[in-house]
Parts: C-alpha cells; structure tokens; sequence
C-alpha cells in the first residue's frame, strides 16, 4: 500500500515581462533634431568664418578666389577700415550713444516690469497688454511721426533724441520679459524685507534687482544687440552727416565708398570689427544668458 506524501508547497516565481524595446519614433526625431542643429550650426558658422578670412586678403585674392584661404593675414586692412574707413569714429559714436540708452532701456523697463509683476492695481493688465501690443507695432508706421516730433521739440539729428527713440523702442521686450521674471521670484525675501523696515525704493533696488541678476543679464545682452544692430532709427533721425553716423550706417558707408576705391578687404575687416563686441558679450554672459532665459519659464 503506498502512503502518500503531502506535495510540498512550491513557490511559483512572478513571470517576468519582457522589456520593451525603445520605440523607433524617439531615434528618429533625434535624428532629425539634431540633425537640424548641426545644420543650422553650419548655416551660421561657415558664413561668419568665411567673413573672417575674407577680411586678411587683398582686393585682387578677394576677386580672383573668393573661397579661398589668404595667401598671408593681411592686417592694413584693419588699419585701414579703422582709420580710413572711420570705423573707429562710428563705433564711439554708437558706445556713446548705447551707454545712455540701454542703461535707462534697463532702469526704466526694470521698474515697470517690478510694478506690474509685484503689485495689483487697477488697469495692471491694460498697461501690462499695452507693452506687449508694442513688440507687435512695425517701425516702419513710426517713422514719420517720430522724425516730426523730435523736429518739434529740436532733437531731431541729435544724440539724445536716438537715444529717447532707442529707450521707447526697447521698453516693450524688456518690460514683456522682466514681468515674467519678476513673478517668479520668491515672496518670502520680500516680505522679510518689508518687515525689516524696508521701503519700495530700497525694496526694489536692494533686494529685488540682485535677486533678478540673472534676467536683467540676459535682456541687456538683447537689448545690446537690438540697439547696436540697428540701421533705420539712425538713418532716418540722425540725417546724412557722415560723422555722426552709427556702426550700421558706418558699413554702408564703408561698402559704398570701399566699393568705388576697390578695397573689398577694408569692408570685410569693418565688419569682422563690428561684430567683435557682441560675440565678446555674449561668450563671456553665456550661462548668465541660459540662466535668465530658463528662470523665467520655471516657476
């Protein structure tokens, strides 16, 4: 007779599932993306190198192998778009003008924007809307109206008038992109501060505008390159006296004037010096640039 033996109780172990594999879209789309990255990379960088060695070549390399590299660096072409080009005097002229207008483009849009990021009063939203319906308002339709009223008032081909002209024309952006900055900005520092004794002024000046460093960094650096890329406002404000022109007008002085002298190198040397200040300013505030723009969209 067999006995029988109770079955021993036999852990049954979890099926395992199969790890599932990467989905072939994700490859693709960074493929594409950056694919797309190096391309754009090239569309900028090639030009700009191009420019660049372009501007240590002579006329005739310039016009018989304009792709080619520079038999040797040709450096009187930068004393000469420097001294006979009167690039030099053009780019004083644009620093003198820029240090009052980006200076209170700053001070001006930085309160504003503190006011309508801090505060609620009545109509906050309508002035807040107001200058963001400004970035939208094309230059062209100003034109007139502006070159009247500074010749109402006597500040037309006047440094301070380009320099209330660059201020009005900047403030949109920059009070549009301070107010998303300053509403991301802890409450906490604030109040402590209030509580301390702490007027507005010394709210704002003391506490605010340090901890808004970042922001205030990234759009001085746009506000910059608006001011010292632009060519019409000057055009049309300052008039025709060649020695008061900006650094745009400046090169299409130095084309039409290089161009009848047939020396191309010249040009190319003025331009290699005119985007030298901001490719400086932005490699030295890059992380500051990357800081203040990705503070603002994360609250």
């Amino acid at each position: 007779m067999a006995i029988e033996t109770p079955e021993k109780d036999t852990e049954v172990a979890p099926a395992r599932t199969p790890q599932q594999a990467p989905r072939p879209e994700g490859h693709v789309l960074n493929f594409f993306s950056h694919g797309f990255l190096w391309l754009w990379a090239l569309m900028v960088i090639i030009p700009v190198a191009w420019i660049v060695l372009t501007s240590f070549k002579t006329t005739r390399e310039i016009a018989s192998d304009p792709l080619g590299l520079p038999a040797a660096l040709h450096w009187a072409n930068y004393t000469n778009a420097w001294i006979n080009g009167n690039i030099g005097n053009y780019f004083l002229n644009t620093v003198q003008v820029m240090v009052f207008s980006v200076t209170g483009t700053m001070l001006l849009g930085a309160m504003a924007a503190y006011v309508l990021a801090r505060y609620e009063f009545f109509g906050n939203r309508i002035i807040y809307f107001g200058f963001a319906a400004g970035m939208m308002f094309p230059v062209f339709l100003a034109l007139f109206p502006l070159f009247k009223t500074l010749q109402n008032v006597s500040l037309l081909n006047t440094y301070a008038g380009l320099v209330i002209v660059y201020i009005a024309y900047s403030l949109p952006f920059t009070v549009f992109f301070l107010t998303a900055f300053f509403r991301t900005l802890p409450t906490g520092v604030a109040e402590a501060a209030i509580v301390d004794g702490a007027g507005h002024y010394r709210l704002f000046f003391q506490v605010m505008l340090p901890m808004a460093k970042p922001g205030l960094i990234a759009i001085t650096i746009f506000n910059i390159i608006g001011q010292w890329n632009q060519f019409l406002l000057p055009l049309v404000l300052l008039g025709r006296n060649p020695d008061d022109a900006m650094i745009s007008q400046g090169l299409a002085n130095l084309a039409l004037r290089q161009g009848y002298e047939g020396d191309a190198g010249a040009l190319f040397a003025g331009t290699v010096m005119a985007m030298i200040p901001i490719f400086v300013a932005y490699i030295v505030f890059q992380r500051q640039i990357q800081a203040g723009l990705t503070a603002g969209a994360i609250k």
